[in-house]
């Protein structure tokens, strides 16, 4: 979904519609979405389905929330659902998980940029795509490391067992010949 900034702040107030906001589906996504009153905020209601090569496994996004006018500014407070199917780094185990990110932005035109705040987001054409806005946040917030469950034991390094299914009863008290002699100065 667009937004263009020149309409909501009311910089083009002729070419204002005369409807808010309401709820948009996939097909309508692509539209430019504008806003006609600055009194109150405006619920925001849509999904999208991510490119596939930016989240791999991730399922349609749903996106709820309000944006409210103030000023020249545009407040964005948002929160994003979806589930992420990947495989665990430890296990290698597929698994999903069901996230749910809130997504909070000050969109401006231009902006003093002494003060660095990562909240406030200067859009130099008017115009914002929200669903790569809210991509950027998921990519951003997810783990460096997926895995299954916290507490995922990975697998046998012999056998190559997943450890969460049990023991696989290899010897691990083989030590490695490159740190043998590392064992000697614990013995002392």
């Amino acid at each position: 979904m667009i937004l263009d900034l020149k309409m909501l702040v009311g910089i083009a107030s002729n070419q204002l519609p005369s409807s808010p906001i309401g709820t948009l589906n996939q097909t309508e996504a692509a539209e430019i979405l504008t806003i006609s009153d600055e009194d109150r905020p405006h619920i925001i209601s849509y999904s999208f389905s991510p490119d596939e090569e930016l989240l791999a496994g991730c399922s349609e996004i749903s996106v709820s929330g309000t944006l409210k006018v103030v000023s020249s500014m545009v407040y964005l407070d948002l929160r994003a659902d979806y589930f992420l199917t990947v495989s665990c780094d430890r296990c290698t185990e597929i698994f999903t998980r069901k996230y749910s990110l809130p997504i909070e932005h000050i969109l401006v035109t231009s902006h003093n940029t002494d003060n660095y705040d990562d909240t406030i987001i200067v859009i130099e054409d008017s115009r914002v795509d929200l669903d790569e806005l809210i991509t950027s946040d998921i990519q951003l917030s997810l783990p460096m490391k997926q895995l299954c469950r916290e507490d995922c034991r990975g697998i046998c390094q012999k056998c190559g067992k997943n450890l969460n299914e049990g023991d696989c009863g290899c010897n691990d008290s083989e030590i490695d010949p490159r740190l043998a002699a590392l064992k000697s100065l614990l013995e002392d």
